[in-house]
């Protein structure tokens, strides 16, 4: 049934939403229906689940999220709306957004649409009406699942199959489908938002590798004292270094680590030449440069409220997170690696560094956004490297 309330008061929208049949399969059987909203069809994707408790705009605009269908463990979402400055990219990127109550009352000053009309713009569809409660707890129980999202076709075992049948995300590449496709110069003027902050007059030129990035990570590598040009995933070795950068960033980026060797092999000719920082995908690709392997986490983590241990000062930071892939603690086996980090959910890899050459990463996200700003420091101390290495 559609819900009705009247138009528009005082930055307060009310909507009458249309819902039409919905229904999640997941490969190993479990269905749920619910109502559709956002756009009509049929799409397939890794389901997962988000803890995060606000930020919902900054997690589907995230394109470490291309390839999976998010779940909100939050109930309500979508109150307060959709508006420009909270975007992390041009678009979102998520294939589908299963929530459990989609809000009809958005309420916020900035808003300049809803969830729902958003969505539609961007053909993207979404679920409500569910019981994510049981779902989520299916996923942490089984581990995440291939699945499918469709509100064109309810046949329960066709449904099942379909999302048996869909490739999944291990073995893919979708950093080829989410970075830039040429080089640029970072500027705010590309966002036309609000401004963060500039890099000085002397400040670095570094060059950031695109698998995925965030508006807010270039934001903050501005904010700390750098001017960034930022180059597709495959950009060679040779052509990085032709840019005479006096560093490295490695972004973050979505799904599996091990299929994107290229920028794998590039980093490993960089490890020594340039002082590099690397950051969600961008740890994961360092750590197979320097030799260690990794493996998919059984559901992943994702959310704003995850606690880390740096193991040098036992400082508890609560990070943002976004990975289903780790680096294996115990395959990285030189003598110069130190490992930095840890998880004190389950205790996997959060960090690392070498102690030769001028590099570290960290699995997390520390631009916060959506999330606290413990982490904020690691943007100083690889600022304070390129420094020394200059």
């Amino acid at each position: 049934m559609p819900r009705f309330v009247p138009e528009n008061c005082g930055g307060t929208v009310f909507k009458v939403i249309p819902f039409m049949k919905a229904y999640l399969a997941l490969e190993d059987g479990l269905i749920f229906e619910g109502e559709g909203f956002g756009a009509e069809g049929e799409i397939f994707g890794e389901v997962v689940f988000n803890t995060s408790l606000t930020g919902y705009q900054e997690i589907m605009t995230d394109p470490s999220y291309k390839g999976q269908i998010v779940t909100m463990t939050y109930p309500h979402i979508g109150n307060y709306g959709i508006n420009h400055d909270d975007e992390e990219s041009f678009r979102p990127w998520l294939e589908g957004f299963v929530v459990k109550e989609l809000s009809p009352v958005v309420s916020n000053y900035r808003s300049a649409m809803t969830l729902d009309e958003y969505l539609k713009q961007h053909q993207k569809i979404g679920i409500q009406g569910i019981d994510t409660r049981k779902l989520v707890k299916h996923l942490r129980d089984f581990g995440s699942k291939k699945g499918v999202l469709s509100t064109v076709d309810g046949d329960s075992r066709r449904l099942v199959q379909k999302a048996k049948d869909s490739p999944g995300i291990v073995g893919v590449d979708l950093v080829r489908e989410v970075t830039c496709k040429q080089a640029y110069e970072y500027s705010e003027k590309l966002l036309d938002g609000f401004e963060w902050g500039d890099a000085s007059e002397d400040g670095f030129d570094i060059v950031a590798v695109d698998s995925g990035i965030k508006f807010n990570i270039l934001r903050k590598l501005k904010q700390h004292g750098f001017r960034v040009k930022v180059v597709p995933a495959s950009t060679t070795d040779e052509q990085i270094m032709k840019l005479h950068p006096r560093g490295l960033f490695l972004s973050n980026g979505p799904g599996d680590p091990a299929a994107v060797p290229y920028l794998v092999e590039t980093v490993r000719k960089l490890i020594g030449k340039l002082p590099i920082f690397g950051i969600c995908l961008g740890h994961q690709i360092l750590g197979l440069a320097l030799g260690g392997t990794t493996s998919k986490l059984k559901f992943g983590h994702r959310g704003g409220n995850h606690p880390v241990m740096d193991l040098r000062t036992h400082r508890i930071e609560i990070t943002s997170q976004n990975h289903g892939f780790i680096v294996d603690m115990d395959s990285l086996r030189e003598e110069d690696i130190e490992l930095t980090h840890i998880n004190l959910n389950d205790k996997t890899l959060e960090g690392l560094r070498h102690t030769k050459h001028p590099l570290f990463s960290v699995q997390y996200h520390p631009e916060n956004s959506p999330g606290p700003h413990d982490s904020d420091y690691l943007f100083t101390r690889f600022h304070e490297m390129v420094a020394q290495c200059n």
